[in-house]
């Protein structure tokens, strides 16, 4: 069984950094194509980062492009979101998620795909 415990959200002033971290635990973590995943007050989750296995690519939403940056240590069983030039507007509860059997080189943006989900961690950016 598929445990992801996600780390490293709080409470920080607009454009300031935070960096996220998903424990994978279980299975090896290169197992598992990963992703990040955000719900504000009111909304849809949306998707916001994803890895391939190797970590090798990655695929982002555009809001996020050039300040969120996801990487992955296969070793400590760990991703990582790194959270740059944070806006209000990324003010939202941020899940990790972990999709098996996963085509090597495919990231999944999609929320229906993904197999396993973290509990959450709060970010909140204030202006």
């Amino acid at each position: 069984q598929v445990r992801l415990v996600e780390s490293g959200g709080g409470l920080v002033q607009a454009g300031d950094s935070l960096r996220l971290s998903c424990l994978v635990s279980g299975p090896p973590a290169s197992s598992y194509a990963m992703g990040w995943f955000r719900q504000a007050p009111g909304k849809q989750r949306e998707f916001a980062a994803a890895i391939t296995r190797s970590g090798g690519s990655t695929s982002y939403v555009d809001s996020v492009k050039g300040r969120f940056t996801i990487s992955r240590d296969n070793a400590k069983n760990t991703v990582y979101l790194q959270m740059n030039s944070l806006k209000p507007e990324d003010t939202a509860v941020y899940y990790c998620a972990a999709k098996a059997y996963a085509p090597r080189y495919n990231t999944i943006d999609l929320v229906h795909e993904y197999d396993y989900w973290g509990q959450g961690t709060q970010v909140t950016v204030s202006s």
